[in-house]
């Protein structure tokens, strides 16, 4: 069996990750709603703004660490795109106030939904990379109401010799 040439594996992988940078290349505030599509297609969730504008989710979880927020205006023109699972996005969440409408809305949904027995209510966790492979945890309790939100690592066990 012949191997593929030293370095060849690591190009391919860069390559790859640089395809994964040009989300959206190309649009530019103002494009219509029509050229989102036609970049991006069709969006995991279609979530409706204040004002009349509508937000595009293309979400990558369960697998996938990103998710892209395109914001268009009520006359369908893009605002904004944006990679919304960031250590900045998270922290705005307001445990009080948020509910997980707004969780879903801003963020997205999430990877999964899970529970631990010390808590009456969904956990969301959100997986996302900021350099590391890392969980975001938000605790909604029974009424839907966010309690608190946390980040953490994936653990990584290295098998014993």
């Amino acid at each position: 069996m012949r191997r593929a040439p030293a370095g060849l594996g690591a190009a391919a992988l860069a390559a790859a990750l640089l395809a994964g940078c040009a989300v959206g290349a190309g649009l530019q505030p103002g494009a219509p709603r029509a050229a989102v599509l036609a970049s991006l297609g069709t969006p995991t969730a279609t979530v409706p703004l204040p004002g009349g504008g509508e937000r595009l989710q293309y979400s990558k979880q369960p697998f996938g660490q990103a998710t892209w927020m395109a914001d268009l205006d009520a006359q369908g023109r893009l605002l904004s795109l944006r990679q919304v699972l960031t250590q900045p996005e998270f922290e705005r969440i307001v445990p009080g106030q948020w509910r997980r409408a707004d969780v879903e809305r801003e963020l997205g949904p999430p990877a999964r939904i899970g529970s631990v027995a010390r808590w009456d209510g969904p956990i969301l966790e959100y997986f996302w990379n900021d350099g590391r492979d890392r969980y975001w945890w938000v605790y909604l309790d029974r009424d839907g109401v966010v309690r608190r939100s946390h980040p953490g690592e994936v653990l990584r066990v290295e098998p014993s010799p």
